[in-house]
């Protein structure tokens, strides 16, 4: 058995942005990064010693304009396959991004602003529909896509045999990564319970590394106190608002 290895490959930035290359008996792409990115992932692959030729599949982690992107570029640049859930399939087909966007905070208000967020990427179709948890087996790295709902209601994560979580938009790096270390929501979450319940699933199941879509590698026992944290502040929140729902 051949161990996984996880590599990022940035994207935007030293890690404000990031693209994750597997490497197993063959390598296998997690994420592709913004529109007109392609050629620079390409070239991230074979700069890390790996003929983009080879690459067994693409995996998107979620319909977001920062991880789809380039996907339809990367896929003519390699010709290698593309993985995406089926509950996201509407911004891959179409090349927008399912609006409105929902802030987690000041970061994600402001952020909503940028017209970038806002473009229209290229049009693709995943060859490789997930709908549940999807072994990698075959494309050559021992390790499994997992459906982690929240984020997007497509939104998945990858676990490596080694116990890496390539984990998306799950969780980020704090200010979009310009904190190491410190873990945090990223700027958008369609339902920030449901994708609580995701982290806190795959937690379960303890990785020994957290690698984010939006900065450096986050420990799994930080992650989980943040979590034990969220999961107060939103409770906080709904009882808010069932008040506030009693008084009207």
């Amino acid at each position: 058995m051949s161990r996984t290895k996880v590599v990022p490959i940035p994207v935007m930035g030293r890690h404000n942005i990031n693209a994750y290359l597997l490497l197993g008996r063959r390598p296998v792409l997690v994420d592709a990064g913004t529109p007109g990115s392609g050629r620079k992932i390409h070239d991230g692959l074979a700069a890390r010693g790996v003929d983009p030729a080879d690459l067994a599949l693409i995996v998107i982690t979620h319909g977001h304009i920062d991880h789809f992107g380039s996907a339809a570029e990367l896929q003519r640049l390699t010709g290698a396959p593309l993985a995406g859930h089926v509950a996201d399939l509407g911004p891959y087909r179409s090349g927008r991004v399912r609006e409105p966007y929902r802030p987690t905070g000041p970061m994600g208000r402001l952020m909503a602003r940028n017209r970038k967020l806002h473009v229209r990427a290229e049009p693709f179709e995943p060859e490789v529909l997930v709908r549940g948890v999807t072994s990698l087996e075959e494309f050559g790295v021992e390790a499994r896509i997992m459906p982690t709902p929240g984020h997007t209601a497509g939104s998945v994560s990858v676990l490596t045999d080694s116990g890496d979580l390539v984990a998306g938009d799950l969780i980020a790096g704090s200010f979009m990564g310009l904190i190491p270390g410190r873990p945090a929501n990223p700027p958008f979450h369609d339902d920030p319970r449901q994708n609580l319940a995701s982290l806190r699933s795959m937690l379960d199941l303890d990785p020994a590394l957290l690698h984010v879509g939006h900065g450096t590698p986050l420990d799994p026992v930080r992650v989980r106190r943040w979590a034990e944290r969220e999961h107060r502040r939103l409770a906080r929140r709904g009882a808010g608002a069932g008040a506030g729902r009693a008084e009207e």
